[in-house]
């Protein structure tokens, strides 16, 4: 049975919702910049299409409307832990390809790398506001290296890396105004005030 949450677990909660709206929204902001440097840096072209890369959650989901609060919770959390891995990754080859040669782009990604890890740490926040167990993670040392990739293989990669990151950014939002909705079961429990 579905107890209403007390006024204070519900002032926190859409407080903390707003400040991950906030905090993705500036991610987002930061990721499209960041995109844009990438592709001019890296001599792509913007309009490249990008198969689906590896590790690499994607945003889509089905039947998005019919997810919990705590399965937008748990996936968002487990995308933007992959996210973290995947960043320090491009940051690492970044430095190896580059040196010292475009330190602007390396500074952008790891305030992004930042950005994330807090964000992170903001969903487990509201995971433990919302009395879950915080998975840990499975990979202490983020997921397992890839395979060796081409120097271009690299760019592509880090090019869909930013992309999707881009599209969870915008997903984030999405799920955190969903939650700051009154479910079904707060709505109707007994002892709330009903508005004509």
């Amino acid at each position: 049975m579905a107890a209403a949450d007390s006024p204070s677990t519900a002032l926190r909660r859409r407080d903390l919702c707003s400040r991950g709206i906030r905090l993705a929204g500036k991610m987002r902001a930061d990721v499209v910049d960041l995109l844009d440097a990438y592709v001019e840096q890296q001599g792509l072209d913007a309009s490249a299409s990008v198969a689906a890369v590896e590790g690499v959650p994607l945003a889509a989901v089905e039947r998005w409307d019919e997810q919990t609060g705590t399965q937008r919770l748990l996936e968002n959390l487990a995308a933007y832990r992959a996210f973290r891995a995947l960043l320090a990754q491009m940051l690492e080859e970044q430095r190896e390809q580059l040196g010292e040669a475009d330190a602007g782009l390396g500074r952008a990604l790891a305030a992004v790398l930042l950005q994330v890890s807090a964000f992170a740490y903001h969903l487990e926040e509201l995971l433990r506001l919302e009395s879950r167990g915080i998975p840990g993670e499975e990979e202490d040392d983020g997921p397992p290296p890839p395979p060796r990739l081409s120097l271009f293989e690299q760019k592509l990669r880090g090019l869909g890396v930013l992309r999707e990151l881009a599209q969870w950014a915008v997903r984030s939002v999405r799920d955190l105004r969903q939650l700051t909705k009154p479910s079904p079961a707060t709505a109707a429990a007994p002892g709330l005030a009903e508005s004509p």
